[in-house]
């Protein structure tokens, strides 16, 4: 008799004659309610206080002192009047540091209550599942949002820093610089003396497909940690002092680096002192220069480096000479036959569409005026009774009002040249020539332009989701229920199914330019797809139901993304089927960078007690 130990399925698999063994697949259901709530109470208790001083400074001091005066010589004679004249600029940016305390103050009372109500815990999230534990993470990941953007955009965007440790979204050590990015807004630790550069992320979370899984692990990261832009530090990932990220070093969820190390690649691993030289174009005298700097100390290898430079330089030489005399065997060139076109580097595609472009800016001022016109009559509307409890009590209403009347404004008019524009020339699918007097390719950089600056404000609105709307106007095929997280995508020629969920910092494009061709071809998103993070959509770009690409991925023109399967890699391939609602979600694979090895260890789901049973996990029993 032989007793043998296997892995089974102590929960269930799918069966057609057990339905309840069937996988669960729950939508998520965001909160919206719950996020305008938020969000309003946030802007409105981080307004009001600045907003009403700065209204009484200028009715009360600023309007009687300066602007009502007779003569210009009583604003440099008379103390009063210069005094205000002088602070306006000053209580101007009092009111906006003032701003910004308070949003930090808001956003903390807000947070304390989401963390009290389910705590911020290391863990894998089942997003087949609807939970407790997934609403909270969607609601903090929306409650940082605001909050962020105006720290890291603003003008003083070096009291980010701040900001993140006062909430308590993230913990962030003396002398640590994080550029902008889309992420790095929560749950990570990062020592003294860091730099992240523009674009890096440090993501301690991770989809993995609308119904599977939100891998969610704290990042740690110690001290004297350089990171160069776009690298991508995946959830539950160690970094160690002393550690050094080339441009685009990205790592896999739970990786390890030990320091003390130059790091590179996708995925990322260590590089050695004979390629970091290479890669930094450094050469033994350089490094005889710099003894004094760790990791180039080694004796041995600057004299083994000095040997193969003088091998190097005598080879160099000897095929210079016989380059030089193959050149003198072959026929002259006559200089008096060469046309501007051979001399000419082909920038073709940039100057054209830099041309074109400028050409059609005046379409702007229109826009512009407007909806600005709009705003203006808004504003006459709200102040013409000059009934001071009300204004001042809308104030902070009436601040953001503004703001989405403005965008507003200068959607609509943007749409009605739209429209006349396609009724001159209908926008189409094809490859056209990119340059001046292409009717397609100058018709496609109008509509451009017509969209973009309303797409930009949008964008880079109090509440950046909205763009959904905006996209929806301009011709983009999709509804609410598809979500746009910090991504770019064209405004034509795109289709989305439901549910879908962009990652940050992806890019979706149905037309592009390539070489002295423009590209335009739709792009078709089926229901529950899902695009990474720093992913590229190429045009032509099909996915599939349930298919999911991975993040820093890209596709290529006219490729087919097959229903639930999922892709990585530039360009995209075949990884595996999309099975991310059936995977065992209690064990992590960590990876040790530096040693190149990896280890399974468990860890306990992120998922309401009573949730625990629809749960798939797997068990070692005993099978005689």
């Amino acid at each position: 008799m032989v007793i043998m130990s296997e892995e089974v399925d102590e929960s269930e698999s799918p069966s057609a004659d057990n339905p309840e063994n069937h996988i669960l697949k729950e939508e998520v259901k965001l909160q919206f309610y719950l996020y305008i709530i938020i969000f309003f109470f946030i802007f409105y208790s981080s307004w009001v206080i600045p907003g009403l001083f700065f209204f009484w400074y200028l009715v009360q001091v600023f309007l009687p002192q300066v602007l009502e005066i007779s003569n210009l010589l009583v604003l440099f004679t008379e103390i009063d009047s210069l005094i205000a004249f002088i602070s306006m600029p000053i209580i101007l940016i009092g009111c906006y540091v003032l701003h910004l305390f308070l949003l930090g103050i808001t956003s903390k009372m807000c947070w304390k209550i989401s963390e009290k109500k389910s705590p911020s815990k290391s863990g894998v999230i089942p997003r087949n599942i609807r939970s407790k534990a997934a609403n909270y993470y969607h609601i903090r990941s929306f409650l940082i949002k605001y909050g962020k953007n105006s720290f890291t955009k603003g003008v003083l965007p070096w009291l980010s820093n701040w900001f993140f440790n006062s909430v308590g979204s993230n913990k962030i050590g003396k002398g640590t610089t994080l550029e902008e990015s889309v992420g790095m807004d929560k749950f990570i630790d990062v020592g003294e003396n860091c730099y992240f550069g523009v674009n890096s992320t440090l993501a301690s979370h991770l989809i993995q497909g609308i119904f599977g899984n939100i891998t969610y692990f704290k990042i740690k990261v110690g001290n004297n940690i350089t990171a160069a832009a776009m690298c991508q530090i995946g959830p539950g990932s160690e970094i160690h002092d002393n550690s050094f990220l080339l441009p685009l070093a990205s790592t896999n969820k739970h990786s390890v680096l030990k320091g003390n190390n130059y790091y590179w690649g996708i995925p990322l691993r260590k590089i050695f002192r004979r390629k970091t030289m290479e890669y930094l174009g450094l050469s033994h005298v350089d490094l005889e220069k710099n003894e004094n700097i760790a990791g180039y100390t080694d004796k041995k290898l600057l004299k083994k480096l000095k040997a193969e430079e003088s091998s190097e330089t005598l080879i160099n030489n000897t095929i210079d000479v016989e380059q030089t005399n193959s050149d003198k065997d072959k026929n002259k060139i006559d200089i008096r036959t060469l046309k501007k076109e051979d001399l000419a580097i082909d920038f073709t595609t940039s100057s054209a569409i830099s041309r074109v472009n400028s050409k059609f800016l005046a379409v702007y001022l229109p826009i512009f005026w407007l909806a600005g016109l709009t705003v203006s009559i808004l504003w006459y509307w709200y102040l013409f009774d000059r009934n001071w409890i009300y204004i001042l009590s809308f104030l902070p209403v009436m601040l953001i009002g503004s703001i989405y009347l403005f965008i507003l404004a200068c959607i609509i008019f943007s749409k009605l040249l739209l429209i006349l524009v396609n009724l001159i020339h209908r926008p189409k699918e094809g490859i056209f020539r990119a340059e001046i007097g292409d009717t397609d390719f100058e018709f496609w950089a109008l509509r451009t332009e017509l969209k973009k600056i309303a797409l930009w404000f949008m964008r880079n609105s109090p509440l950046p989701w909205t763009d959904v709307f905006a996209l929806k106007i301009f011709g983009v095929n999709m509804d609410a229920s598809s979500h746009l997280n910090d991504a770019w995508c064209d405004a034509e020629f795109i289709k989305f199914g439901r549910k879908n969920l962009i990652g940050q910092g992806a890019t979706i494009m149905s037309s592009m330019v390539v070489g002295k061709y423009l590209i335009i071809k739709k792009v078709v998103c089926d229901d529950y797809i899902m695009i990474g993070g720093h992913t590229t959509i190429a045009p032509g770009t099909i996915m599939g139901k349930e298919s999911v690409i991975g993040a820093i991925s890209s596709t290529t023109f006219n490729q087919v993304l097959e229903p639930n399967w999922v892709y990585f890699g530039i360009p995209a391939i075949k990884l595996k089927e999309n099975k991310y609602a059936e995977e065992r979600r209690d064990v992590i694979l960590k990876r040790d960078v530096d040693e190149a090895q990896k280890f399974e260890i468990e860890h306990e789901i992120n998922i309401d007690k009573d949730k625990k049973q629809s749960i798939k996990i797997k068990k070692k029993v005993k099978k005689i």
